[in-house]
């Protein structure tokens, strides 16, 4: 689970196994040709300090899902959202939209939900007599794709090849997606009637998977007091809400992040993680590469929101679970065991050796 991104820098570190070193040291740390973490107060950081803020103003609590949403956004991810109706879901990624300054839009997925519903379709212009492509509601930035589970595979298909490529392709012709396009999926963890499971290979599309509670007493009693007074949402919305940033911003700071320093015993103790999985007793199926390439970039962006030009293992274990949950599948001993995945994740972690930079 994420943690506060306030407090990245004191992130629990895996109890290492015996006769392993000790846990890495904090962020704040000196590496060699690098500066400390208060020398390093870069513009992404106090970037992602003012979206937060922002978001804030309208979106109470969910921390992991703002901070999970953001991490994936700007690492150029989708997310897969697990969480009970009625948190928040739709306002986050209006708010989130409105704070960025890009498009954002919402597909409620039914049985009955075609994959044209979503792409769009040719439709034969009379007065042109000709074809035209009707782009449909996946054309936009920010998608909330409501209850994904509730579609069968044949709708589903339509959204891999976007998720991975950015473009619709349509009677044999392509149509780019305007970027940055980031895809929150929600399911419903409680009810399976009526449902279908997402195929691995969309699952494996999806960087984060967030499993979101409830809120707090008290962040339950600020929602209440916010959201119960009949006011359009709208308008608080552009009454309230600055635009902090642009999607050409947000593209700029993406490509940047790539650039942030990610050592060999880094990169040997992400390889380790994702290669326990598949041979770790109680999971039928491990982690693919992609989640390597996950907790290389997830790491990357977080060590810049931190303000540093270079990844620590705390960064790689603070996002190891919602990197890696959705990407393991249980043995069936386990299951009948009443194992649960972030369990299990969290014991494989903590047989590696963390390394010290």
């Amino acid at each position: 689970m994420f943690s506060s991104l306030t407090d990245a820098g004191n992130a629990s570190q895996p109890d290492p196994s015996p006769g392993a070193s000790e846990p890495a040291p904090p962020p704040s740390t000196t590496l060699a040709g690098h500066h400390t973490d208060s020398e390093a107060y870069s513009e992404t950081r106090e970037l992602f300090q003012n979206i937060t803020s922002e978001i804030a103003k309208i979106f109470v609590g969910q921390e992991e899902l703002v901070l999970g949403t953001l991490v994936a956004l700007f690492s150029g991810g989708h997310v897969l959202i697990e969480s009970a109706p009625g948190l928040g879901k739709t306002l986050f990624v209006r708010t989130l939209g409105r704070v960025l300054g890009c498009n954002f839009g919402r597909v409620q997925f039914t049985a009955d939900l075609m994959p044209s519903d979503i792409t769009g379709a040719p439709f034969f212009d009379m007065k042109a007599n000709e074809f035209r492509f009707r782009p449909g509601p996946i054309f936009t930035q920010l998608l909330l794709a409501d209850e994904i589970n509730r579609s069968p595979a044949k709708t589903h298909a339509a959204l891999l090849e976007v998720m991975q490529e950015f473009r619709v392709t349509i009677d044999g012709t392509s149509h780019k997606i305007e970027r940055p396009f980031l895809v929150m999926a929600t399911q419903n963890p409680i009810e399976s009637e009526g449902t279908y499971n997402l195929p691995e290979a969309q699952l494996d599309r999806f960087m984060f998977k967030l499993n979101l509670d409830y809120p707090s007493e008290l962040e339950e009693a600020e929602i209440l007091k916010q959201h119960s007074r009949q006011v359009d949402l709208g308008k608080r919305l552009d009454e309230e809400i600055q635009v902090i940033t642009s999607p050409e911003k947000i593209l700029e700071v993406t490509r940047e992040n790539g650039n942030v320093l990610i050592a060999d015993k880094l990169i040997d103790y992400i390889n380790k993680i994702v290669r326990l999985t598949r041979t770790w007793p109680q999971f039928h199926l491990g982690a693919s590469p992609r989640a390597g390439i996950t907790l290389m970039q997830g790491a990357r962006t977080l060590a810049a929101f931190n303000g540093r030009d270079y990844a620590v293992p705390d960064d790689v274990v603070q996002i190891a679970l919602p990197a890696l949950r959705h990407r393991v599948v249980l043995s069936a001993e386990a299951e009948v065991e009443g194992h649960h995945v972030d369990e299990l994740l969290t014991e494989l972690i903590r047989t590696i050796e963390v390394p010290r930079l």
